[in-house]
């Protein structure tokens, strides 16, 4: 009896540490999600696309990490666009950031180590990642430019507007960052795997 004991109160330590654990990798993902909006000097803005450096790289970490850290950290990611003052647009713009993130964290979560150690890998997911995180920003953009949500007025063409600067201009901005994410990832050497396998979920 007390062997059991002794066996349950160690898994529920271990449960506990790795909860706590999860936890705090999460809220220090989300504290920079929400910083890099208001305070990276390198940005571009031109509505209703936004281009600030590295805004991604804290969600495309937390996807390597976890699908339900990545929900976190884009949701966090998208407070701090607002809390920046960026327009409404471009905070709904980094909310759709959910759906990119959570794909990706999916699909990583069973082979993060094969898709992020190889080169030609990491490439192709960061091409149809950026696909995917392209299409849920025009989308949210198309409801503003055609008026079905209000906040903005655009007098360019949806082409230009919409489909260059959004769809083509996000492509670019995501795979930029998550080559940079790759690369710190990757500097951490194999303990980063090794962490992620400890708190995906």
């Amino acid at each position: 009896m007390s062997r059991h004991l002794y066996t349950y109160q160690k898994e529920m330590f271990i449960i506990t540490k790795t909860n706590t654990f999860r936890l705090t990798l999460t809220a220090l993902l989300t504290a920079i999600a929400i910083a890099i909006p208001m305070v990276m000097p390198i940005r571009v803005l031109i509505e209703p696309a936004s281009f600030t450096l590295a805004s991604h790289v804290p969600i495309f970490f937390a996807m390597f990490l976890s699908p339900s850290i990545a929900v976190f950290v884009s949701l966090g990611s998208a407070i701090g666009f607002l809390l920046a003052g960026f327009p409404i647009v471009i905070t709904m713009r980094a909310m759709s950031h959910v759906v990119f993130a959570l794909i990706g964290a999916l699909y990583l979560k069973n082979r993060r180590e094969k898709v992020l150690s190889s080169p030609l890998h990491s490439q192709i997911f960061s091409f149809w990642i950026a696909i995917i995180h392209a299409l849920a920003e025009v989308a949210v953009v198309s409801l503003f430019f055609f008026g079905l949500a209000p906040g903005a007025d655009y007098q360019e063409g949806f082409f230009y507007a919409v489909f260059l600067l959004v769809g083509v201009g996000t492509v670019i901005h995501s795979m930029v960052d998550f080559f940079i994410a790759q690369i710190i990832w990757t500097s951490l050497g194999k303990r980063m795997n090794q962490i992620a396998r400890k708190v995906t979920v």
